[in-house]
C-alpha cells in the first residue's frame, strides 16, 4: 500500500510539472493529498467489483488495472492514453471502472444503475460511486440514493469530502457537512489508509450479504487547486495547507505504522520512494514518444464494438463516414 500510494502521488505530480510545461491542456483535477482513498478503495475490494467517480480519477484508473502510462498518455492526448487520446483526464476507464465523468454528481446514478445490473445478473459484487462534498446536494444524489434503497442495491455510495468543493468550502454550501448522516452510514478517516481499507472491507461485505445500499464518508483534504487552473489559496490560508501537510499527510502517517511495526526500515521505504518515482519517470517518458490521434481516429470509439451502424454523419449532413 505504501508503494502504490507513493506512486500515485508520483504521477500526479508528474502531471503536474507536465501541466505546467503546456503539454498537458484544458482540464486536470490532482488527487495529491487524497491517496488514501483511492489506494485504501482497492485494496478493500476484490477484481470484480465496480467503481465509478468524478473527475479527479487519475489514481482510481490505474488501481482498477490501467497503467501510469496509460493515463499520462492520456492527459497529454496521445493514442497510448487509455482511451486512445481523445478522452482527456475526465474520461478515463477500465473494464471494472466507469470513470471519469466530467459532469457533477452525474456519475452517482450511473453507478446506481451499475449496481442494478450486477444485481439483475445474479453477480455477487459491490459497486461503489464516489462524488464530492460539492456533488452532495444534487437532487439526482438524493434520487439515486433513494432507488437504490426502494431496490435494495449492493451499491455503496462514496462522500469523498476534501473540504472544498471547487473554492467553496463545505460549510458555507451545507447546512449539514456530516455527509454521512445522510443514510445507514460509516465515516471513516480518508487520511488514513488503514482505516479507509477496513472500513471498504466492512462496506463490501455489507452490501453483498443483501442488506441493500450503504452510505460512506472518507474526510480527505487536497494539496493543490480544485484543478490546475486554480491556485487553491484564495478561499483558504497557505498556513492550513501546510499544517495537513505536516499532520495530516496519509503517506507519511503510513510510514510511521510500518517504522513502529518493524515491518521496514527507513530506508527500505526511501527506496520505494526511488523505485515509485524511476517507474512515473519512465512511463512519462513512453507516453511523450506515443503519436497524436490521427483524423481517422475521430470516427472510432463512438459505439460499443460490434454495435455500430454501417455510416456515421459528421458535423454537416454532407459529411459521412463509411465503417
Amino acid at each position: 500500500m505504501y508503494k502504490d500510494m507513493q506512486t500515485m502521488r508520483r504521477m500526479e505530480m508528474a502531471a503536474d510539472a507536465l501541466y505546467k510545461a503546456k503539454l498537458i491542456r484544458g482540464f486536470c483535477h490532482l488527487a495529491i493529498g487524497q491517496e488514501a482513498v483511492s489506494v485504501g478503495l482497492e485494496y478493500g475490494i476484490k477484481p470484480e467489483d465496480r467503481v465509478i467517480t468524478a473527475y479527479r480519477c487519475h489514481p482510481f484508473a490505474v488501481m482498477r488495472g490501467g497503467t501510469i502510462k496509460g493515463v499520462i498518455a492520456e492527459l497529454l492526448g496521445r493514442q497510448a492514453g487509455m482511451s486512445h487520446g481523445k478522452g482527456g483526464s475526465m474520461h478515463i476507464f477500465t473494464p471494472s471502472f466507469f470513470g471519469g465523468n466530467g459532469i457533477v454528481g452525474a456519475q452517482v446514478p450511473i453507478g446506481a444503475g451499475i449496481a442494478f445490473a450486477q444485481k439483475y445478473l445474479g453477480k455477487n459484487t459491490a459497486t461503489f460511486a464516489l462524488y464530492g462534498d460539492g456533488a452532495s446536494n444534487q437532487g439526482q444524489v438524493f434520487e439515486a440514493f433513494n432507488m437504490a434503497k426502494l431496490w435494495g442495491l449492493p451499491a455503496v455510495f462514496v462522500c469523498e469530502n476534501n473540504k472544498y468543493g471547487m473554492g467553496t468550502s463545505a460549510e458555507r454550501s451545507s447546512s449539514n457537512t456530516e455527509y454521512f448522516t445522510r443514510g445507514d452510514k460509516i465515516p471513516v478517516n480518508g487520511m488514513d489508509i488503514i482505516a479507509s481499507k477496513h472500513a471498504v472491507q466492512y462496506a463490501r461485505k455489507w452490501v453483498t450479504e443483501g442488506n441493500g445500499p450503504l452510505l460512506m464518508e472518507f474526510v480527505t483534504y487536497r494539496y493543490g487547486g480544485h484543478s490546475m487552473s486554480d491556485p487553491g489559496t484564495t478561499y483558504r490560508t497557505r498556513e492550513e495547507v501546510q499544517r495537513m501537510r505536516s499532520t495530516q499527510d496519509p503517506i507519511r502517517g503510513l510510514q510511521r505504522y510500518i517504522e513502529e511495526w518493524g515491518l521496514a526500515t527507513e530506508q527500505e521505504l526511501k527506496q520505494l520512494d526511488k523505485d515509485a518515482k524511476a517507474e512515473v519517470d519512465q512511463a512519462v517518458e513512453e507516453a511523450k514518444q506515443s503519436p497524436e490521434p490521427l483524423a481517422k481516429d475521430l470516427w472510432t470509439d463512438i459505439y460499443y464494438k460490434g454495435t455500430a451502424p454501417s455510416s456515421m454523419r459528421g458535423r454537416e449532413r454532407e459529411e459521412v463516414h463509411h465503417y
